[in-house]
């Protein structure tokens, strides 16, 4: 949850700063941003156009880091379940 809050935040303050958009509007571009749905608003200025680049970027790898939080102990039940292993031990050396 607080990487999607900073995430948002970081959003609604960059848009309604550099954009000059409303708080609302900057919360539904932030949000829009945020799941991949795409913006709503055009950024009119440079720094506003600027801003959404990176802030698409960054919402890419927000996403990914997210969602890596997420499903990270799941996937390491998983290993634990069928009694994987990934780091090599056990094996005979070659």
């Amino acid at each position: 949850m607080l990487i999607l809050l900073f995430s948002i935040g970081l959003g609604v303050l960059g848009y309604h700063h550099f954009g000059s958009l409303p708080w609302i509007d900057s919360f539904l571009n932030a949000s829009m941003i945020l799941t991949g749905m795409g913006p709503v608003d055009k950024m009119e200025t440079q720094a506003g156009k600027i801003f959404s680049a990176f802030y698409a970027l960054f919402s890419g790898i927000s996403f990914l880091t997210f969602v890596g939080v997420l499903f990270a102990p799941v996937y390491h039940r998983f290993l634990h379940k069928f009694h994987l292993d990934i780091e090599g031990r056990g094996r005979k050396p070659d």
